[in-house]
């Protein structure tokens, strides 16, 4: 089994990836994307995206890191994934699933699932211009508003060649529902389709991740937020540790603050400290009290001191 740690847009970024990583259970991260609307994009760029290029394309803990690239012209897109190889990436991954209104108003993430044909454009012209000794990944959702779009998508991609692909089991029309994941529409995908097949979506347990192996035939999978919801659950998945317990996750928690105030991303750490613990609600009862007292706060140093006491008094 191969777990990947997703990319989620303004929250896993390479603080939460060296975090993460450390704890255990991953193969393998994709930065969140780099978008390519006109040019080449500078060396500084794909460095601040991913401060892992200065450690060959690893993370800490020693993790490789794959750059994910968003865009809709092959030839750009084909530079600036060379680009990012030759700095270190660990090949390159292509979003065609980003749900973001904005994304998809230029023409970038989901939106292209309406096009296949233009998908098998876009992903041959790349892998023809990437050295094939080099992985090119692809992700996806199941369609724009049809999850039966997903046959004639995939077979779009791997028509041309990609390396491999990862379906997130909802359409973009579905958002993040729920009770609108549709695991088993990826298993004719994986059963029919010779390129590795990842499935990612709903994944909060090491259950979930069993059924999800289960139903769609898929070894590999790829989680995110329930990464968030729980940090050791890809060690959880793979059997090497048990969840942990509340006050591991404050200890977390605080070298969590630390590194967002003393890094370049500081003045967003109070909107990311709580948007973190709006996921660990999900699977710790005492993080809905925490996430109570410091969600009207503002200021860093408030917020830092609960956080602090609450893991003396535990």
């Amino acid at each position: 089994m191969r777990l990947t740690l997703a990319p989620l847009e303004g929250v896993i970024d390479h603080l939460v990836r060296d975090m993460l990583t450390e704890l255990g259970g991953f193969d393998l991260c994709i930065t969140e994307f780099l978008r390519i609307s006109d040019a080449l994009m500078p060396e500084r760029s794909f460095y601040k995206l991913c401060p892992e290029l200065h450690n060959n394309g690893y993370t800490p803990a020693g993790v490789p890191v794959r750059l994910q690239l968003l865009g809709q012209c092959p030839d750009l897109l084909s530079e600036n994934a060379n680009r990012a190889i030759e700095l270190g990436s660990h090949g390159i991954d292509l979003n065609l699933g980003c749900p973001s209104k904005t994304v998809n108003k230029h023409r970038g993430g989901a939106v292209l699932l309406k096009e296949p044909e233009r998908i098998y454009h876009l992903t041959k012209t790349m892998r023809e211009n990437i050295a094939s000794d080099h992985i090119f990944s692809v992700k996806i959702r199941l369609g724009w508003d049809d999850p039966i779009a997903v046959h004639e998508i995939s077979d779009a991609i791997v028509q041309a060649g990609v390396s491999e692909l990862t379906i997130h089991a909802r359409t973009k029309v579905d958002g993040y529902k729920s009770d609108a994941i549709k695991w088993p529409a990826i298993t004719p995908i994986q059963a029919k389709q010779a390129i590795k097949i990842i499935a990612n979506g709903e994944i909060w347990s090491r259950q979930d991740a069993l059924n999800c192996q289960a139903v769609t035939g898929c070894d590999d999978l790829m989680i995110g937020r329930g990464a968030l919801a729980m940090p050791n659950l890809a060690a959880v998945i793979k059997g090497q540790q048990e969840p942990m317990d509340y006050q591991q996750l404050l200890a977390l928690l605080a070298k969590y603050s630390h590194f967002e105030i003393d890094g370049d991303k500081g003045k967003y750490y109070a909107n990311r400290i709580k948007q973190w613990l709006n996921y660990l609600r999900r699977q710790y009862p005492e993080a809905k009290a925490l996430f109570s007292q410091v969600r009207t706060l503002h200021k860093t140093d408030d917020i830092l001191a609960i956080i602090e006491n609450q893991l003396s008094a535990a």
